[in-house]
Protein backbone atom coordinates (compact mmCIF):
# COMPACT_ATOMS: atom_id res chain seq x y z
CA UNK A 1 0.00 0.00 0.00
CA UNK A 2 1.24 3.49 -0.81
CA UNK A 3 0.23 6.96 0.29
CA UNK A 4 0.82 9.53 -2.44
CA UNK A 5 0.96 13.20 -1.51
CA UNK A 6 0.69 15.74 -4.32
CA UNK A 7 1.85 19.29 -3.73
CA UNK A 8 1.01 21.91 -6.34
CA UNK A 9 4.02 23.84 -7.61
CA UNK A 10 2.16 26.06 -10.08
CA UNK A 11 -0.74 28.51 -9.63
CA UNK A 12 -4.20 27.04 -9.02
CA UNK A 13 -5.41 28.57 -12.28
CA UNK A 14 -3.07 26.20 -14.14
CA UNK A 15 -4.14 23.26 -11.97
CA UNK A 16 -7.83 24.03 -12.46
CA UNK A 17 -7.43 23.93 -16.23
CA UNK A 18 -6.42 20.25 -16.00
CA UNK A 19 -8.80 19.07 -13.27
CA UNK A 20 -11.19 17.34 -15.75
CA UNK A 21 -8.28 15.37 -17.26
CA UNK A 22 -6.94 14.61 -13.76
CA UNK A 23 -10.38 13.24 -12.79
CA UNK A 24 -10.27 10.96 -15.85
CA UNK A 25 -6.85 9.75 -14.68
CA UNK A 26 -8.22 9.06 -11.19
CA UNK A 27 -11.26 7.23 -12.59
CA UNK A 28 -9.06 5.01 -14.76
CA UNK A 29 -7.02 3.85 -11.77
CA UNK A 30 -10.06 3.47 -9.51
CA UNK A 31 -11.49 1.17 -12.20
CA UNK A 32 -8.27 -0.86 -12.29
CA UNK A 33 -8.34 -1.27 -8.49
CA UNK A 34 -5.16 0.69 -7.85
CA UNK A 35 -6.71 3.76 -6.22
CA UNK A 36 -8.71 3.24 -3.03
CA UNK A 37 -9.21 6.78 -1.72
CA UNK A 38 -8.30 10.27 -2.87
CA UNK A 39 -9.03 13.90 -2.20
CA UNK A 40 -7.61 17.36 -2.01
CA UNK A 41 -5.80 18.86 0.95
CA UNK A 42 -7.24 21.77 2.87
CA UNK A 43 -5.98 24.41 2.41
CA UNK A 44 -5.90 23.52 -1.28
CA UNK A 45 -2.20 22.96 -1.78
CA UNK A 46 -2.45 19.50 -3.35
CA UNK A 47 -4.03 16.16 -2.60
CA UNK A 48 -3.64 12.63 -1.29
CA UNK A 49 -4.16 9.24 -2.94
CA UNK A 50 -4.23 5.85 -1.25
CA UNK A 51 -2.83 3.46 -3.84
CA UNK A 52 -2.65 -0.33 -3.92
CA UNK A 53 0.30 -1.50 -6.01
CA UNK A 54 2.93 -4.23 -6.02
CA UNK A 55 5.94 -1.91 -6.05
CA UNK A 56 7.14 1.67 -5.94
CA UNK A 57 8.05 1.32 -9.61
CA UNK A 58 4.41 0.51 -10.42
CA UNK A 59 3.21 3.55 -8.45
CA UNK A 60 5.69 5.79 -10.25
CA UNK A 61 4.55 4.44 -13.63
CA UNK A 62 0.94 5.21 -12.70
CA UNK A 63 1.76 8.71 -11.46
CA UNK A 64 3.65 9.48 -14.66
CA UNK A 65 0.27 9.27 -16.43
CA UNK A 66 -1.26 12.04 -14.30
CA UNK A 67 -1.69 15.24 -16.33
CA UNK A 68 -0.48 17.16 -13.28
CA UNK A 69 2.84 15.28 -13.58
CA UNK A 70 2.99 15.62 -17.37
CA UNK A 71 2.57 19.39 -17.15
CA UNK A 72 4.82 19.69 -14.07
CA UNK A 73 2.04 21.18 -11.94
CA UNK A 74 2.68 19.00 -8.88
CA UNK A 75 5.43 17.27 -6.97
CA UNK A 76 4.78 13.78 -5.61
CA UNK A 77 5.89 12.20 -2.37
CA UNK A 78 5.23 8.46 -2.10
CA UNK A 79 5.31 6.58 1.21
CA UNK A 80 4.98 2.81 1.32
CA UNK A 81 3.26 1.37 4.36
CA UNK A 82 2.08 -2.04 5.48
CA UNK A 83 -1.39 -1.78 7.05
CA UNK A 84 -1.75 -4.02 10.07
CA UNK A 85 -5.02 -2.83 11.61
CA UNK A 86 -8.23 -1.45 10.12
CA UNK A 87 -11.78 -0.52 11.02
CA UNK A 88 -14.23 -3.38 10.40
CA UNK A 89 -15.48 -1.76 7.19
CA UNK A 90 -11.90 -1.59 5.84
CA UNK A 91 -10.70 -5.10 6.69
CA UNK A 92 -10.39 -5.94 3.00
CA UNK A 93 -7.40 -3.58 2.83
CA UNK A 94 -5.31 -5.74 5.14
Amino acid sequence: MFLVELTYIQPLSMVDALVPEHIDFLNRFYASGHFLLSGRKEPRTGGLILCKADSLAEVNAILAQDPFAREKLAQYSVTEFLPSKAAPSLQSLL
